[in-house]
C-alpha cells in the first residue's frame, strides 16, 4: 500500500463507506463492483455468489448496460477462471484472458475482455464469492498485463472488507426474515384470540336467541340482532388480520403506493376513519421502506386496536434527503414517560430499534386523553 498515493487511499476509505451503508445483499453487491471498477480503472467488473449447484445465485456487473446484459443471456455457469478463482481461492492475474488454457469462451453478446485480474472473496475459510476486473484503462505493457501488482493488492484489501460487508447484509436478511416470521406469528395468534372471542360470543348469543324464539319473541329479535352485530365485528377482524398478514408489495409498488393500499382497507374494515396522504416523496434503500412500512403498521395496530380513535391520519413526505412518516390519532393516549411496560406493550422498543437500525429517529408525543403521534424520520439514501 505504500504505492498508492494519498487521493488512492482517500478512493478505498470513499468504497468502504459505501459497502458499510448497505443492508441488502444486491445493494452491497452492486457497491462492491462499482467501487473496484473505479477504484482500480477498469473498463469492467463482476462479482458472482455461487450457489451450490454449479451455479451462481447473484452475479451483478458493472459497465455493462442493460441492453447488453439482457443480450448476453442467462447467468455463467462455475466454470473455466470463475471456477477456479472458486475452487482454488488464489489470485489470478492475467495478460489476456482469452489465451488461459482453461478459458472456455463466452456467449456472441459478450463484452470483449483481454487483461483480467480476480480474486476469491472469503469469509474464513469459506468461499463466498468471485471478484474481478476487465480491461485497465491503462497502456499495456509488451505481452503483460495492465493490471499491477499494487492493483492486486488493494483489490485483496477490497475484497476483505467486502466479504465483512456481505456477511453482515445476509446476517441482516436473515435477521428480517426472522423478524417477518415473528411478526406472523404474532398476528396469527392475535388473528386467534380475536375472532375466536367474538365466534365464542356469537354461539351463546345464538343459542340464547333460539331459545327465546318461542316464549319471548322480542327478547329473541334482540339477540338476534347482537348476533349480526359480533359477525360484522368478527368479519372486520378477520378484514384487518389478513391486511397485515399479507406480504407487504414493497419491490413492485413502493412505499407510497403500499401503505395507500393499506391504509384504505383499514379505513373499511373499522369504525374509525383512516386516512393517507403523501407529498414530495422519493424512493429510498429497501431497508428504509420496509422499516417506514413496519413501524406505520405497528402504529396503524395500536391506534385501531387500543386508542378507541375515531380518526387515524397516516402521512409520508419528504424531509431533506430522506422521509418522515407521521402516525396521528385522537384516541385515549398515555403517558410515554409513565412506566417501561406501556412501552413494550405498545411496540415502541421494536419501533425504535427499527428506526434505529436503519440510522433514523423515532418521536412519541402522547398524553392521556390527548391522542397520541408517533413519528419517525430516516436520512436519504
Amino acid at each position: 500500500m505504500s504505492q498508492v498515493p494519498r487521493s488512492g487511499l482517500a478512493a478505498v476509505s470513499s468504497a468502504l463507506l459505501a459497502m458499510s451503508r448497505h443492508l441488502e445483499v444486491r445493494d452491497v453487491l452492486k457497491t462492491i463492483v462499482a467501487s473496484a471498477r473505479e477504484l482500480l480503472d477498469a473498463q469492467y467488473a463482476a462479482l458472482g455468489v455461487p450457489d451450490d449447484h454449479g451455479g451462481f445465485a447473484q452475479f451483478v456487473v458493472d459497465g455493462v448496460t442493460d441492453a447488453q446484459w439482457k443480450a448476453i443471456g442467462p447467468l455463467p455457469r462455475q466454470h473455466g477462471i470463475l471456477a477456479a478463482m472458486l475452487r482454488e481461492a488464489k489470485a489470478e492475474r492475467l495478460a489476456d484472458v482469452r489465451t488461459d488454457p482453461r478459458f472456455e469462451g463466452w456467449p456472441s453478446a459478450h463484452p470483449d475482455m483481454s487483461d483480467f485480474l480476480g480474486l476469491p472473496v472469503r469469509d474464513g475459510d469459506e468461499v463466498i464469492g468471485a471478484l474481478f476486473l476487465a480491461n485497465k484503462n491503462c497502456s499495456k505493457p509488451q505481452g503483460g498485463c495492465g493490471f499491477s501488482a499494487e492493483d492486486e493488492e488493494l483489490l485483496s484489501i477490497l475484497a476483505q472488507h467486502a466479504a465483512i460487508a456481505l456477511t453482515n447484509a445476509r446476517l441482516y436478511e436473515r435477521s428480517r426474515e426472522l423478524t417477518i416470521a415473528e411478526e406472523r406469528s404474532r398476528l396469527a395468534h392475535e388473528l386467534h384470540d380475536a375472532v375466536s372471542q367474538k365466534l365464542f360470543s356469537l354461539r351463546l348469543t345464538a343459542q340464547a336467541a333460539a331459545a327465546l324464539v318461542d316464549r319471548d319473541p322480542a327478547r329473541a329479535k334482540g339477540e338476534l340482532q347482537q348476533v349480526a352485530a359480533l359477525a360484522a365485528e368478527a368479519t372486520e377482524e378477520l378484514r384487518a388480520a389478513v391486511v397485515e398478514l399479507r406480504p407487504a408489495a414493497l419491490d413492485e409498488d413502493g412505499l407510497v403506493a403500499t401503505l395507500r393500499t393499506q391504509v384504505q382497507v383499514l379505513d373499511r374494515a373499522h369504525t374509525a376513519r383512516v386516512t393517507f396522504a403523501a407529498s414530495g416523496f422519493r424512493a429510498l434503500p429497501a431497508a428504509q421502506e420496509e422499516a417506514l412500512l413496519r413501524v406505520a403498521q405497528e402504529a396503524l395496530h395500536n391506534a385501531l386496536r387500543h386508542s378507541g380513535a375515531e380518526h387515524v391520519d397516516v402521512t409520508v413526505n419528504r424531509r431533506g434527503g430522506g422521509a418522515v412518516l407521521r402516525v396521528t390519532d385522537d384516541g385515549s393516549g398515555f403517558d410515554p414517560h409513565l412506566t417501561r411496560s406501556a412501552g413494550r406493550h405498545l411496540g415502541l422498543v421494536s419501533m425504535r430499534d427499527r428506526a434505529s437500525g436503519v440510522g433514523g429517529t423515532l418521536t412519541v408525543e402522547s398524553a392521556p386523553g390527548k391522542g397520541t403521534t408517533i413519528e419517525m424520520e430516516v436520512p436519504g439514501g
